[in-house]
């Protein structure tokens, strides 16, 4: 076939753009204006315990995880108390929570690890978290954040759909959102901004039928298929 007869390759359709930082500046302050002191909802008592909690919490509710981790907690809230109750008890605590097996035994083995490299304490640094079993980036983002003060971001389903649905921060992975929220992310909100994400994903922009009708934000959204509120609302 000659090359001018050549059929024309179609074009992927353009992503509508993101928000503007004024846009973004105005969504972030009506969250933390909801929020004023947003913490995680997961239970813990120290930087051990969060990072425990925070590696269960995959594919599993906070509330779900709270449950499990709370007799746990009373056992064992270092790593040397947690390698001393062995993986088959710390298996029967958290049996409750999706993919317990597997979870348990990171729990053992990042403990253990805690203890050979780095005494036993939880490590400040992302590299050092992300190389413990069972902590990827998201977990290792939220360590940082809440424990250490960092302000991270950590991306997980919620807040990969406000993102997206908002137009804040759209991307096609958590890391291509997580970097693009870093970027247009106004200092003011950089600390507190994965818990506001991540509450107003949980409580009004939910995954099925978000709440719409009683978003702070609605305006700024450029989400098209809005849900109407429902009759005698």
């Amino acid at each position: 076939m000659p090359a001018s007869a050549a059929k024309p390759k179609k074009r992927k359709p353009r992503q509508p753009r993101g928000l503007n930082r004024e846009q973004a500046h105005d969504l972030m302050a009506r969250l933390a204006q909801d929020h004023p002191d947003p913490k995680t909802e997961l239970d813990y008592t120290n930087p051990y315990t969060l990072l425990v909690a925070v590696a269960l919490s995959a594919q599993a509710t906070d509330v779900g995880v709270n449950k499990a981790t709370r007799l746990l907690f009373q056992e064992a809230d270092t790593p040397e108390k947690m390698v001393a109750l062995g993986e088959d008890h710390v298996r029967d605590r958290v049996k409750t929570i999706g993919l317990f097996r597997t979870k348990a035994k990171n729990v053992i083995a990042l403990s253990q690890l805690l203890i050979e490299r780095h005494g036993g304490e939880v490590p400040a640094d992302q590299a050092a978290l992300e190389a413990l079993p069972g902590v990827g980036r998201k977990t290792a983002n939220v360590v940082m954040n809440e424990a250490f003060g960092v302000p991270t971001i950590a991306v997980d389903t919620h807040i990969f759909r406000v993102s997206n649905r908002t137009r804040l921060a759209p991307g096609k992975d958590p890391l291509a959102v997580e970097l693009r929220l870093e970027k247009i992310m106004p200092d003011e909100f950089r600390q507190g901004a994965h818990h506001w994400l991540i509450l107003h994903g949980r409580y009004l922009c939910k995954a099925r039928k978000p709440e719409c009708w009683r978003c702070p934000v609605e305006d700024i959204c450029q989400f098209k298929d809005k849900t109407p509120a429902p009759k005698g609302a």
